[in-house]
């Protein structure tokens, strides 16, 4: 088999690595009854004339279960975190004490888990379809090589390669999922 009609299956494994990497961020970001400081990540304040994360204006903390704390370093900037929070759409009511937020996580009930695991599960398919999208990719590199001149043999072994790997990241991803899932429902 000549080299130039490599398929880079490990281009197409990172780049299958990066849908899931996206889909446990997507993840970390849905809100489970449990408190965790990476439920802030995608909340930006207006700090100093910029959209700036919370943890590049504060400590994050969780010092309990139920509950996350934010120490602002900034006097100024308390008021901007508190509104940045109260409009994210997370849900969480802040309290102030100083320049320290609290931000106490309710319990979630019943239909708002329902509602959270259906968020997961459209997560989870957007990942599936970008896994999906390497895999036609890889598919459309293997037809060019055949093209190319690579044996029809050759050609069998490349995809059964590729769809190796794309089964392989499907899994993954629904394994994430039944996870994910299960958090949510726990009470």
């Amino acid at each position: 088999m000549s080299d130039d009609l490599e398929i880079d299956l490990d281009d197409l494994e990172r780049r299958m690595d990066g849908a899931l990497a996206s889909l446990r961020t997507e993840f970390a970001s849905l809100r489970t009854g449990r408190a965790s400081a990476s439920m802030l990540e995608p909340v930006q304040v207006d700090a100093y004339g910029q959209m700036t994360p919370i943890n590049q204006v504060g400590t994050v903390n969780v010092p309990e279960p139920r509950m996350v704390t934010i120490n602002v370093w900034d006097k100024s900037l308390v008021g901007k975190v508190e509104k940045a929070i109260r409009e994210s759409g997370l849900g969480i009511n802040p309290q102030l004490n100083g320049t320290i937020i609290m931000l106490p996580i309710p319990e979630l009930n019943e239909e708002r888990r329902r509602e959270l695991t259906k968020v997961a599960a459209q997560y989870a398919e957007h990942a599936r379809v970008a896994i999906r999208n390497v895999r036609r990719d890889g598919m459309d590199q293997i037809k060019k090589a055949k093209a190319a001149g690579m044996s029809e043999d050759d050609q069998k072994i490349w995809e059964s390669e590729v769809q190796d790997i794309t089964d392989a990241h499907i899994a993954k991803v629904d394994a994430s999922l039944a996870t994910k899932q299960e958090e949510i429902m726990q009470v």
